[in-house]
């Protein structure tokens, strides 16, 4: 099985670069579900900052009872979420042919998004701003939540290009403005890559499907010569929509001077 890694140098290997959407997952053993060694200090504070951080239907009760059992807490969802590095989502279907919903949220360091917004949802829906989603991947996905079987565990990562290092990331200020100060002699330094860390696991007694969602953040000076040029690829041929909903057309030519400067080849993952 594939081990991808808890870090941004080791995850963006393993994401997807351009092209079309894919759901990219990879079988997961137990043992490496979740980060080992989490900063629970970490949490426990954007929790505490943030209590709109959690949303919860009353259908998320004994699912979240039963996943924070799982990992050995209490406080159902809130409390599985504060026991562990990655944020946490549950999904259930309100009937058996109906799309996966999203029934509770417990989400300290979010890429640009609100639980608030999003609860309640179906899947499509939750993947709205997200171009080509419904022709390329709807279907596939529902296909696939309906199918996972207990015990099983997939997981796939992300990248996105940030102009702060923070874990909690809501982009309150459009994309010209965030990115303006960045230029390719100082890219290294202003630009953060941001992976997020994903899986699925059904609940074997409620059948809810927990998707977890650890977040990691890099200087762009930090990574690999070959990393760097990895994300100016991937930034160069990731289709036009994608690439104004990421903001790139304000780092993107920042980032790739940088990248050049470099010198970096991409080496496949292992």
């Amino acid at each position: 099985m594939a081990a991808l890694g808890f870090s941004v140098e080791e995850l963006l290997p393993r994401a997807r670069g351009g092209g079309a959407l894919r759901m990219g997952l990879s079988a997961l053993d137990k043992a490496d579900w979740l980060q080992p060694e989490p900063d629970l200090a970490a949490r426990a504070a954007a929790f505490d900052a943030h209590p709109d951080s959690v949303q919860l239907t009353p259908d998320a009760e004994a699912p979240g009872a039963e996943l924070a059992a799982l990992l050995g807490t209490t406080g159902g969802l809130e409390g599985a979420a504060r026991s562990a590095w990655e944020d946490m989502c549950l999904l259930t279907q309100p009937a058996p042919d109906a799309p996966f919903h999203l029934i509770g949220a417990a989400v300290a360091f979010p890429t640009d998004w609100r639980p608030a917004d999003k609860l309640g949802l179906p899947l499509a829906a939750l993947h709205a701003p997200i171009h080509g989603y419904q022709q390329q991947l709807a279907s596939g996905v529902d296909r696939f939540m309906a199918g996972l079987r207990p015990g099983r565990i997939f997981g796939r990562c992300n990248w996105f290009v940030s102009p702060t290092p923070a874990l909690r990331w809501i982009a309150d200020a459009p994309p010209a403005e965030a990115f303006a100060h960045v230029t390719a002699e100082n890219a290294g330094e202003t630009l953060f890559i941001r992976s997020e860390r994903q899986t699925l696991r059904k609940l074997p007694r409620s059948g809810a499907v927990v998707f977890t969602i650890g977040v990691y953040v890099a200087p762009l000076a930090s990574l690999s010569p070959a990393n760097a040029a990895r994300l100016a690829q991937s930034l160069a041929s990731i289709p036009a929509e994608e690439a104004e909903r990421r903001g790139a057309p304000h780092f993107a030519p920042a980032l790739e001077a940088y990248a050049a400067r470099r010198g970096g080849a991409i080496e496949e993952a292992a």
